[in-house]
């Protein structure tokens, strides 16, 4: 377990005070837990962890369409639509167009994906989605007014990314 000193603002100590390295520090903890954790779901279940995501989201609300999936897991639609073809070449999901407009394409586990969904391990969304579901609101704000202020620090910055899998998730 890696253990990152807290820092309290309370003390007044210069020492104690947040400075970049410790924050960089921070985002390290939080990236190699989550690669850490998707890596033993791969290793588990046989699926990354963002494909576990999308099924533990079509077990929740089965019937979901590519498009509605995609937004449910910030996954840019062209994304969503590739991981979903592997799932069903895997036999994890199934497609069903409705009979009223072809086009319309819903998306269902199978009993394969309801097994491994039910064996894998938790929490199916990953550690770092969950960590911030699990934030209350205000904290959830204020981190991300806190990372947009980061974020216009930086240079060459590609939104889009934000629509992307982590290279190890996907």
């Amino acid at each position: 377990m890696v253990q990152v000193q807290q820092v309290s603002r309370a003390s007044g100590s210069k020492a104690a005070q947040p400075s970049p390295l410790s924050v960089l520090q921070r985002f390290r903890v939080l990236i190699r837990t989550a690669q850490r954790h998707s890596q033993w779901i791969e290793r588990q279940s046989g699926v990354t962890g963002a494909q576990l995501w999308a099924l533990q989201e079509l077990k929740e609300l089965p019937g979901l369409r590519v498009g509605e999936l995609a937004n449910r897991m910030a996954l840019h639609q062209s994304t969503a639509s590739n991981m979903i073809d592997r799932l069903e070449t895997s036999e994890l999901i199934r497609k069903e167009r409705t009979s009223a407009d072809q086009r319309v394409v819903r998306l269902y586990l199978t009993e394969q994906g309801e097994a491994l969904l039910a064996r894998a391990p938790s929490p199916a969304r990953g550690v770092l989605p969950e960590a911030l579901r699990l934030l209350d609101e205000d904290s959830l704000c204020k981190l991300q007014d806190d990372l947009d202020a980061l974020l216009r620090q930086i240079k060459d910055l590609d939104a889009g990314f934000g629509m992307q899998p982590l290279p190890f998730t996907e």
